[in-house]
């Protein structure tokens, strides 16, 4: 994709015919002072290339950056160059996306009391969240707190070996509504409660703000704040952007868009950052997350 005879760039990570490395707007092709075009990086917002990549770059092309200005096979001989030598993180990660409803996505994923048979009522035990900003799609700030259970307070050994939460982790530690109190002085802290900005919750699956916690705070006699009544599914919104639904949850999202998963399955927090590395790299892809819940 040429953008002018002498700006040149790379195919959208959105156009289903691009590498992952390929990216528009990274490079710009520049005469230089005898007519001949030279590889220069674009120093606009994040795509900003380092020297080391725009050197190791202008080696992949070699003789095509002699090349005069106005040829259009520089830019599909480029992107399949690049391409092959391994750009693709390394270009995608300054790549600006387009821009999201929210200027900050808050990914919560709770663990719960359990066994099997499934114990009344679960009770929470472990309650992370991630401000992920909506603009640079990285993590600005953590929440994470352990969780005393009161009705069912010694954790089953089926509930440690899924989670790898212990005893030790869980006694001694706030109760729900103490742990609710402190979210809500973090929202603060974070300027999350100002009506100007725009968060909203992810979770994989909806279990979490639809089932676990609006459950105990019913059985406990404790309100639900505002915040948590309307969230992101991101298996819902994987399904939108891939067209196929991930049976597997984080499992599955990482393999569809080959990623690494992150920790161990089912910690909370690891959790979050698995669901926080998917929503990046979706973003990079062009999707814009949407509110998936139904209002209450």
């Amino acid at each position: 994709m040429c953008v002018c005879p002498q700006h040149w760039g790379f195919p959208a990570l959105t156009d289903p015919s691009a590498s992952p490395a390929a990216s528009l707007g990274i490079f710009e092709v520049r005469r230089d002072a005898s007519g001949c075009s030279m590889l220069a990086p674009l120093q606009t917002g994040a795509a900003r290339f380092s020297s080391y990549l725009l050197s190791r770059a202008r080696k992949v092309l070699g003789s095509h950056l002699l090349s005069p200005c106005g040829v259009p096979e520089l830019c599909s001989i480029s992107t399949r160059k690049l391409a092959a030598h391994g750009f693709g993180a390394a270009m995608a990660a300054m790549v600006p996306f387009p821009p999201q409803r929210y200027h900050y996505f808050l990914v919560l994923d709770f663990e719960a009391t359990c066994d099997k048979p499934q114990i009344h009522p679960q009770e929470i035990i472990e309650f992370p969240i991630l401000k992920l900003n909506g603009r640079t799609m990285e993590i600005e700030s953590t929440f994470h707190m352990y969780v005393q259970p009161v009705v069912h307070p010694q954790l089953t050994p089926f509930c440690t070996e899924l989670t790898g939460i212990i005893q030790a982790m869980v006694d001694g530690q706030p109760s729900l509504q103490q742990v609710l109190e402190r979210v809500d002085e973090w929202m603060a802290k974070e300027g999350l409660l100002d009506p100007n900005v725009k968060s909203i919750f992810v979770t994989c699956g909806d279990w979490d703000l639809k089932v676990m916690l609006p459950g105990q705070c019913h059985y406990l006699g404790l309100p639900v704040a505002d915040y948590f009544k309307q969230w992101i599914n991101l298996k819902k919104a994987y399904s939108f952007a891939m067209g196929c639904w991930p049976k597997n949850g984080l499992l599955d999202m990482n393999k569809g868009l080959s990623l690494q998963h992150i920790g161990r399955p089912h910690s909370g927090i690891d959790d979050c950052k698995n669901i926080a590395n998917i929503m990046k790299t979706l973003a990079y892809r062009g999707f814009i997350f949407k509110q998936t819940s139904k209002p209450f």
